[in-house]
């Protein structure tokens, strides 16, 4: 697991390097706010390496919130990390602005050649909602502007690359929005924002969403804690399926996770098959905030995604 003494460190991503190396990034926030729940504006992007995905040495952060004015200038927030064919690696994350006070979500992008030292692309967001498809800032439907969490990935018959996003769309009762935002590009640098991926289905945000063939099943992993009236659920992490990683996801008939104290997960290759590693949201009634072990996943097409227990061997904590 990664557990800092002194921030909290919740949802993460992961890359691997031509050595091997595991690097996780992540959200994270000191301690010394003493509320978990002021974390979120506080949020920079944190940065360690494993061998093992299990015992973790901490780098330097990532990303930081940039200098103001700027429309990331309050806090940095959740993405993915994919190397481009230049070799280059491309760091997509969520940025928000004290210019909205937080409310306003876009998505920006940093660069690096070598996974540790970034340079943000440019002087503004390289992704924003369109209103013909998605919901803007309302504050009388939600409680935020919600285009957050990017995912990229290549088009598997090289036709550039997609992203999924956290997006809700701009129709339908407020708490049954949430769908799986699209934009698509063919060099990683110029996007075009795409109709949504799935319809409203149930939820009011389908967070952290990711894309992965396992077990030869494409799937579409994300979490929620917000429901619509009806679909009420004491699960927070969902599976849905499609014929393909380009979607569309059957959101409807998503398939839920049993891993109660587990939020915002990713699926990792690990040895021979796939793991989650998500961070420990709560326990025994308080926010914990650190990185998991991995937990073993298999998919079956009854059941959906189905947990193992945590490998715990060579366990470590950052410092």
């Amino acid at each position: 697991m990664l557990r800092l003494p002194d921030h909290w460190v919740w949802d993460s991503w992961y890359a691997q390097d031509d050595d091997g190396l595991r690097h996780a990034f992540f959200l994270r926030a000191s301690r010394a706010l003493l509320d978990p729940d002021r974390r979120h504006r506080r949020a920079s992007i944190g940065h360690a390496v494993s061998t093992d995905l299990r015992s973790w040495r901490l780098l330097a952060d990532a990303l930081v919130p940039a200098d103001s004015p700027s429309w990331d200038d309050l806090a940095t927030w959740t993405g993915c990390t994919v190397r481009g064919p230049d070799q280059r690696w491309y760091l997509f994350y969520t940025g928000v602005g004290r210019a909205e006070d937080g409310l306003v979500q876009r998505i920006g992008l940093a660069v690096s050649d070598d996974l540790v030292t970034w340079h943000r692309h440019g002087d503004g967001p390289i992704v924003v909602a369109d209103p013909t498809w998605y919901e803007l800032l309302d504050r009388e439907m939600w409680y935020e502007h919600a285009w957050r969490d990017p995912w990229v990935f290549p088009d598997p018959d090289g036709n550039g690359w997609h992203m999924l996003i956290t997006a809700r769309a701009n129709h339908g009762p407020a708490d049954d929005r949430g769908v799986v935002g699209h934009a698509t590009s063919p060099d990683l640098l110029n996007w075009t924002v795409q109709p949504p991926l799935s319809t409203p289905a149930g939820f009011g945000h389908l967070e952290v969403p990711q894309v992965a063939v396992v077990d030869g099943q494409p799937l579409l992993l994300f979490c929620t804690n917000a429901f619509a009236a009806g679909r009420e659920s004491e699960h927070r992490l969902w599976v849905a399926t499609a014929p393909t990683v380009r979607g569309p996801w059957d959101v409807a008939s998503a398939q839920p996770i049993a891993q109660p104290h587990l939020y915002a997960p990713r699926l990792v290759p690990d040895a021979d098959g796939w793991a989650l590693i998500g961070f420990v949201d709560h326990a025994d009634g308080e926010f914990v905030g650190e990185l998991s072990d991995p937990v073993p996943v298999r998919y079956q097409r009854t059941t959906g995604l189905v947990a193992g227990t945590p490998t715990t061997a060579l366990t470590g904590s950052g410092g």
